[in-house]
């Protein structure tokens, strides 16, 4: 990973443009290409980035990130260098769930139409350029829905799959991505965030997953 401290200026040019005025920023350029640019404010989402593929092409004064697929681009002025560094950190052994998460994340892939027939399973652990989504699925009319799976879901779970339709809603190939945040319980104040960004919920039984029938009377 490269780490690039700079007072620079950011112009996005795309489907839509953005401009972010000159000042200092960390600049991430990760070994799978990805660019991402961060201010000193936030502790999980750039301020813009570039996922792969993409190409930097360093200039004097100018930098340019180009998406091999789309064309877009971010094109950033260089005003100062301060901080150059990079560090080669090896293959990243990911997030390790719990064995209850792990688990509910395999029986809703072999189950997926409990969220709704006609649904198929494209994988287990979408990669992101952020992370892995836990399931990536189509709906009965083909859309890509993006499920984050939980046992206990709050409101940082909700940030964490808004962050994750971002990135796949940038992808051609991909979009338009919806979202469904699962969970065994999920926090009254989750699904208020949740259903205001159009995210679905949905509470997950896990011994009904599992094909468990529960008795739940005395005699």
């Amino acid at each position: 990973m490269r780490l690039v401290i700079a007072r620079c200026s950011v112009d996005y040019v795309g489907k839509l443009t953005a401009h972010l005025p000159m000042a200092p920023r960390l600049i991430l350029i990760k070994a799978d290409s990805s660019v991402s640019i961060h201010a000193d404010d936030r502790a999980f989402k750039p301020l813009n980035w570039m996922n792969p593929p993409c190409k930097l092409r360093e200039e004097e004064g100018t930098w340019t990130v180009t998406h091999g697929k789309t064309g877009e681009k971010l094109v950033l002025t260089m005003e100062e260098i301060i901080h150059d560094t990079s560090h080669e950190l090896g293959v990243d052994p990911g997030l390790i769930k719990d064995g209850v998460e792990a688990h509910l994340q395999e029986l809703l892939a072999e189950h997926i139409t409990t969220l709704g027939a006609g649904w198929t399973l494209v994988r287990r652990e979408y990669m992101t350029a952020i992370g892995p989504v836990d399931i990536l699925c189509r709906d009965h009319t083909g859309a890509s829905v993006a499920v984050e799976l939980k046992r206990r879901a709050g409101i940082d779970a909700v940030e964490q799959l808004t962050r994750y339709l971002e990135l796949m809603n940038r992808d051609s190939l991909l979009a338009p991505v919806s979202g469904i945040l699962a969970a065994q319980s999920i926090a009254p104040q989750a699904k208020t965030l949740a259903e205001d960004r159009g995210i679905r919920c949905v509470t997950l039984d896990y011994d009904e997953l599992r094909g468990i029938e529960r008795n739940d009377t005395l005699f």
